[in-house]
């Protein structure tokens, strides 16, 4: 069907405001609101947070029984979530490297492994004194520091600060650990050089988007020790202490471990409010909705808990920075921790004039020992022990340990497909696992109105766990619009809607000419990628897009071209990491942006509110499996350019089309990988229609991927006697909308023209 525009024709949208804005590109101004939104939502964190907790500060022993509750959300959000293995502290090594790495006339020193999870081992030094213990002591070097440098056995860190050897010096069992480097991945590879990746960032990409995180590991690596502590004869009390990263470490896994006496953290706390603007390996799911660091005191407590004010290398260039905090920042959030009645009060360690010390003063190490029972530190002799193992290379040692995580994270991307399975379809219907009917020749089908009601649940929870919702309501419409080009078959306006006081949608309405008064019409909602504009999908003549929104116009369809916030590189990137901090993710805007778009279209005269589908290129593909799957105002959804097996292209690191080698650092979604991919995102439409358009020689994946996850949804469709809701074409294309089989999928199951 062609509509042809004549003179007089009413414009049905004439009694609208008119949008006055000056610039004919809205998605700067978009971004801007965007960014002043969350950052609204990430101010406002801090006084919301309270309504999480339920402390109670009768006994401490009522205390830690009303802070489990956190405990256990903070354990999930850190990724501390596998059960470690037995303990065996292993000394291990050769006539070149030998076990005994060097002793002196109060200790030895050993270097170790101890097991922690599959495949993963500890590994670092073991200072064992020669005398009676009197304290354990964990200690974890920043990531740049090797275990050798606490205990002066190699250069680079001054002889005030060796806190191992100076713990060691007083007849404390100290294991210090080895942690992941902040240094650039070691590479031959052009295109994981160009990814511009630190050996902490190429760990956390690809745990995050399977549950775990670099900073989950290396805090599980420490409580293996404490593990094997707890073990040994005697009841000595057991302390971490660590400095920035290593800090870090120590601190979230003295919240995490009540058998954890004390802890000294140097160089780590403060305000949490500006965690986005910290390197990427330290975003953590959610973290400001319930936790700031005065929050995570609250989880030590009510044991030791002592606090350096201490200078921070400089890091920049790591998707993000670390700079020393002035020490008015580190003092309002130390005021902020809730002190529990009749237990040792936190202490705040700093230099005169508020100035940084240490790291590892005597001020706080002093501090740390008498939690320790320690009640004098005797001085460090002048004299350093000295390393017996000749030409020792520490970097074959963390490249191990790299390795290590990296592989136990890509054991659960290969396991996670069954991993899935379990989670939700098998749940809702547990018969669709029953292998048996295999040898049947008839099989009978399943009620779709059964599998609906059970994934109700899902939806939700791929919402609010997966995706993210903004605690605020939409607000009125507000829609203005403007007309910006129209041709002898249809007329384009450009329409502003509020969705958030900072946050509004944008997008190009697109109307046939042959429009009769008291019609309503199907809509297809077409979706720009990466970097595109609403204009691309009308009239912008890209291959990519072959302007369905004109073609679809001029077969009669009433199109609509949102604006989706993947445009400026970079700067959406920095959206979806302020975001993730209160628990929320660039589809989070974009979620909320198209129910107002869908809420709005169903008021207009000439829509049919029954009839809105979807059809997105690449990522407006990647919004074809999210957006659809949540708001059920789509009734139909079709994937172009990006339908894929999710997991792997976002985590594994043995596939050429893997994110994990590309600039896309925004793409993992905490722990999808073990509860949504492209299938489990597509049950949440059925009964719905749904169709995957891909080229052959689209580079984004393989076709193998894409037949692969797609059979799945093929096979659940059937199951439920809906096969011919859903389709697939392939092509011999690329990255593309062919706009072949999509259009008679839309005519089919849009009815149009209606018969």
């Amino acid at each position: 069907m062609v509509g042809v525009l004549t003179a007089g024709t009413p414009d049905p949208l004439s009694s609208l405001p008119q949008l006055r804005w000056e610039e004919t590109d809205l998605s700067t101004r978009l971004m801007d609101g965007a960014h002043r939104f969350v950052e609204r939502k990430i101010a406002e964190s801090v006084t919301k947070r309270e309504a999480f907790w339920n402390r109670d500060f009768s006994s401490p022993e009522a205390y830690e029984k009303s802070v489990q509750a956190n405990r256990d959300r903070f354990r999930e959000i850190v990724g501390v979530v596998d059960a470690r293995l037995p303990v065996v502290m292993e000394r291990f090594g050769d006539d070149r490297w030998p076990a005994l790495v060097a002793e002196t006339s109060q200790y030895r020193v050993y270097q170790v492994r101890w097991p922690v999870l599959e495949g993963i081992w500890g590994t670092g030094l073991w200072v064992r004194p020669r005398d009676a213990c009197r304290a354990r002591v964990v200690v974890v070097p920043d990531a740049d520091q090797t275990p050798e440098q606490t205990l002066g056995l190699s250069p680079g860190i001054p002889p005030s600060s060796q806190v191992a050897r100076r713990l060691a010096e007083n007849g404390c069992e100290v294991i210090v650990p080895v942690t992941i480097s902040r240094e650039k991945l070691p590479t031959e590879d052009a295109a994981l050089r160009n990814s511009d990746q630190t050996c902490r960032e190429w760990i956390y990409r690809q745990a995050f988007h399977m549950g775990r995180h670099v900073i989950g590991y290396e805090i599980q690596t420490v409580l293996a020790v404490v593990d094997w502590f707890v073990e040994q004869p005697g009841t000595l009390r057991v302390g971490v202490a660590g400095h920035v990263e290593g800090g870090l470490v120590a601190f979230h896994a003295a919240a995490l471990d009540p058998r954890i006496d004390a802890v000294l953290v140097s160089g780590h706390f403060d305000s949490r409010q500006q965690v986005w603007a910290e390197p990427i390996y330290r975003n953590v799911w959610s973290r400001l909705r319930e936790f700031g660091d005065a929050e995570l005191a609250s989880l030590v407590l009510p044991r030791a808990l002592i606090i350096e004010h201490s200078p921070v290398p400089l890091v920049t260039g790591h998707k993000g920075e670390l700079h020393t905090p002035a020490f008015a920042s580190v003092n309002a959030e130390f005021r902020r921790i809730r002190v529990v009645p009749e237990s040792p009060v936190p202490r705040v360690v700093y230099g005169v004039n508020e100035v940084p010390v240490g790291p590892f003063s005597e001020a706080a190490l002093t501090e740390f020992a008498g939690a320790l029972g320690l009640q004098t530190l005797a001085p460090m002799p002048a004299q350093a022990p000295t390393d017996r193992r000749r030409s020792f290379d520490p970097a074959s040692r963390h490249q191990r340990y790299l390795r290590e995580m990296e592989d136990q994270v890509q054991r659960l991307v290969r396991r996670a497909e069954a991993v899935r399975e379990e989670f939700f379809l098998y749940q809702v219907m547990p018969e669709l696992a029953d292998n048996s009917w295999s040898t049947r020749k008839e099989l009978p089908t399943h009620s779709p109105e059964r599998f609906l009601a059970g994934a109700r649940a899902y939806r939700e929870r791929f919402r609010e766990e997966g995706m993210g919702r903004f605690d605020e309501p939409l607000r009125p419409f507000n829609a203005r619009i403007r007309k910006v080009a129209e041709s002898p078959h249809w007329t384009a306006h450009d329409v502003v809607l509020d969705v958030y006081p900072e946050l509004f949608a944008w997008g190009l309405l697109v109307v046939p000419g042959d429009l009769r008064p008291g019609e309503r019409r199907p809509v297809v909602v077409c979706q720009h990628g990466r970097n595109g504009l609403p204009r691309d999908l009308l009239d912008g003549d890209s291959s990519a897009y072959s302007n369905v929104a004109a073609a679809l116009a001029e077969q009669g369809f009433i199109t609509f071209a949102p604006h989706n916030l993947y445009r400026g590189e970079d700067r959406y990137r920095w959206l979806d990491r302020k975001a993730n901090s209160v628990k929320a993710t660039l589809f989070s805007f974009i979620l909320a942006q198209h129910d107002q778009l869908l809420r709005w279209l169903q008021t207009l005269p000439f829509v049919d509110a029954d009839r809105i589908a979807f059809y997105g290129l690449s990522y407006g593909g990647e919004t074809a499996v999210r957006v659809p799957a949540i708001l059920e105002g789509y009734c139909l959804s079709i994937c172009s350019g990006d339908f894929n097996q999710w997991t792997r292209k976002v985590a594994a690191t043995d596939q050429p089309f893997s994110f994990m080698r590309t600039i896309e650092w925004e793409m993992p979604y905490w722990n999808l990988g073990q509860t949504f991919d492209y299938a489990e995102m597509t049950y949440l439409m059925v009964p719905r229609p749904f169709m995957v358009e891909r080229g052959h020689l689209d580079r984004v994946g393989r076709d193998s991927w894409v037949a692969h996850e797609y059979a799945k949804v093929r096979w659940l469709y059937a199951q439920l006697g809906l096969a011919g809701r859903t389709e697939i074409e392939f092509f011999q294309g690329g990255h593309s909308m062919r706009g072949v089989g999509t259009f008679e999928f839309l005519r089919k199951h849009l009815h149009w023209p209606d018969e």
